[in-house]
């Protein structure tokens, strides 16, 4: 039985609409205003909230802005109920995510309607997707039958970028979002004097090139293939109507799109407050733990002019760097190939 949050301050509409959702068979919770209606919600995990807009306490755009930051609650479907009826109420609560609205006085099949249809929607997109070919072909099937967007089914092939060729450069205009099929990519920036500073490392299963497209800006970095690898394209079209067309749809795809910006904030942090031992040596974990997720013995290969980029150093201090660790045994260096031999131990080192 499906558990639905009702959150609405006139009691008299409360009571009657929470009477023709549990003879639909819905287990439904009442609140009287936001707060109490929010407490409810992190007590037991709501599988869909209908909210009237204009309460005390706490109004439905502030139940909607703490579901939409709070993790155990983001993602949940959310359907506001009010009396408003002006354009500008309506497109504020869908800009902030809301998946429907409904205006008073409906009728029952009204109401039922609205909640079916977004249950239905939230089970056919899944909880999660994974970053692979696989999962990125099973999201847009899902999508393309929850939007209608014809266009998700067309030009799913991988593009062949070969190694050192450029995806696109800094100051060109952004076309597509990037899916990295096989091979790896960076995304670099160069200062004034043409020194290179890595921004991102992409490899099987990322996304990027998508930052220029939400900020509708110009690429701020360029993109080269490390290797030989194949990218799938989705063109900006269809990546803005995937981020407008359904709230669950987006939702779902910007978990996909965000794999790992977590970390890769962490990395900018690193190298901007942390000592040159310890940043060669995370940026040797980090990428040892990225390709033991790909390899069963993972080996880092990269230049040294790039791993450098990637730690923020000169090429000389991270060399001196590498030799110290293998001294210690804690690496082996074979040409411009790292393996690591004792993560735990190089991860105490770094002190």
């Amino acid at each position: 039985m499906k558990t639905i949050l009702l959150i609405e301050d006139n009691s008299h509409i409360r009571e009657n609409t929470a009477e023709i959702l549990e003879l639909a068979n819905y287990h439904v919770l009442m609140a009287e205003n936001g707060k109490i209606g929010v407490e409810k919600a992190l007590e037991t995990r709501p599988d869909l909230v209908i909210c009237d807009i204009m309460m005390p306490v706490l109004d439905g755009y502030g139940v909607l802005h703490i579901f939409n930051k709070n993790p155990v609650l983001s993602g949940i479907p959310f359907i506001f109920l009010t009396a408003k009826t002006e354009r500008s109420d309506f497109r504020r609560g869908m800009e902030m995510g809301a998946d429907d609205y409904l205006t008073k006085p409906f009728d029952e099949i009204e109401l039922l309607n609205a909640v079916e249809g977004r249950l239905k929607r939230f089970d056919q997109m899944r909880p999660a997707y994974e970053p692979t070919k696989d999962g990125l072909a099973q999201f847009l099937d899902d999508a393309q039958t929850l939007t209608g967007i014809d266009s998700l089914t067309v030009d799913r092939k991988g593009h062949l970028i070969r190694k050192k060729q450029f995806v696109y450069s800094e100051g060109d205009e952004p076309m597509r979002l990037y899916f990295v099929q096989s091979g790896r990519v960076k995304t670099y920036k160069t200062n004034p004097d043409g020194k290179e500073f890595i921004t991102g490392l992409y490899q099987t299963g990322d996304f990027f090139g998508y930052v220029s497209l939400l900020e509708q800006t110009d690429h701020t970095d360029s993109a080269v293939a490390l290797e030989d690898s194949e990218l799938v394209y989705i063109p900006k079209e269809i990546f803005i109507d995937l981020l407008s067309r359904d709230g669950q749809v987006a939702r779902s795809f910007v978990q996909l799109l965000a794999n790992r910006v977590t970390e890769r904030e962490q990395q900018l942090l690193e190298m901007a407050y942390d000592s040159l031992r310890r940043r060669v040596a995370d940026t040797l974990l980090r990428l040892h733990q990225n390709l033991q997720n790909h390899e069963n013995e993972p080996v880092i290969q990269f230049s040294r002019d790039d791993l450098a980029a990637m730690v923020g150093t000169a090429t000389e201090s991270l060399i001196r760097t590498l030799s110290e660790f293998k001294g210690d045994g804690l690496i082996d260096i074979s040409g411009t190939s790292i393996r690591v031999l004792q993560p735990e131990k190089l991860k105490r080192s770094r002190w």
